[in-house]
């Protein structure tokens, strides 16, 4: 069962579902667009995405990391992934995070890109906390987003 739907952000982008399906596959390219990650290591020392594979983002601060793991992929439509651990604190707060990103195919040459976020809240600090951490999420969400439509778009015109 999903923890309570906590927000959601969204952009078409300008590229056929496939180019944009193969592009989020690749862990090695989150770096590159996602604005709060500068390296990405490859703790299962697999490059693509597939359930149970799991990464360590190392944190433009340069002193903070994230570890995500893929817990559910449906191939050009669903990407599922859980934070079970970071060095901020925010795991520890949100014990049942995950972003399910899914791709919808809007036209020959668009695709929609949605993230969800689940987490549950479950004392009244976290409840009170929840109301900055969701806009941050969905600030540094919609960023991420506009930087993958950059990207795949950029890479779609060379």
């Amino acid at each position: 069962m999903k923890p309570k739907f906590q927000s959601r952000q969204e952009i078409t982008i300008n590229a056929p579902l496939e180019t944009v399906w193969e592009f989020n596959q690749d862990l090695s390219k989150i770096a590159e667009y996602h604005p709060r990650v500068n390296k990405v290591g490859l703790i299962s020392g697999k490059q693509f995405r597939e359930p149970g594979v799991e990464y360590l983002c190392h944190l433009t601060d340069g002193k903070n990391t994230c570890t995500e793991r893929d817990i559910e992929i449906v191939p050009m439509k669903k990407i599922v992934t859980a934070l079970p651990e970071d060095t901020m604190g925010l795991s520890k707060l949100l014990t049942d995070y995950i972003v399910e990103t899914m791709f919808t195919k809007v036209g020959d040459e668009e695709t929609k890109m949605e993230f969800f976020h689940y987490y549950s809240t479950p004392t009244l600090a976290i409840k009170i906390l929840n109301l900055i951490i969701r806009r941050k999420i969905g600030k540094e969400s919609q960023a991420t987003l506009v930087a993958i439509k950059k990207a795949v778009e950029k890479e779609c015109a060379s």
